[in-house]
């Protein structure tokens, strides 16, 4: 269980990891508008603005992760697959935000339909659990 916990923290820290050059993007943009961030970044383009997606998509990857986790969780069984399941999660994340941020579409959506098929078939496998 607690490496499932682990990937769950790392999870937990890809949106802020993402949120990294999307200040860069800011500063190069005029200085970061600490008064009206978000009203910044909606005025961000090319590389800002693909930073500013990824950012927001890295929270809403989160959701759906967290949520398989708590499918373990509430099972109490976390096994071999699973925790390969997991650890596919973040690398793919991790390459989808590498993805993002070079502008390599085809490939970044490829990598977020593995994420989330790695995140789908965690609950899936729990769900097995309860039979």
């Amino acid at each position: 269980m607690s490496d499932l916990l682990l990937t769950l923290f790392i999870a937990v820290l890809l949106p802020y990891l993402a949120k990294l050059p999307l200040v860069v993007a800011m500063h190069r943009a005029g200085g970061y508008d600490n008064h009206y961030p978000r009203r910044q970044q909606a005025s961000l383009t090319d590389f800002g603005q693909r930073c500013n997606a990824a950012h927001y998509n890295s929270f809403e990857a989160l959701l759906v992760f967290a949520t398989a986790c708590i499918f373990v969780i509430a099972v109490g069984t976390v096994s071999q697959a699973m925790l390969v399941a997991s650890w596919t999660f973040i690398v793919c994340r991790l390459g989808y935000l590498v993805c993002y941020w070079l502008d390599w579409a085809t490939a970044r959506s490829l990598i977020w339909l593995g994420s989330m098929a790695a995140a789908i078939s965690i609950m899936l496998m729990a769900l097995q659990q309860l039979n």
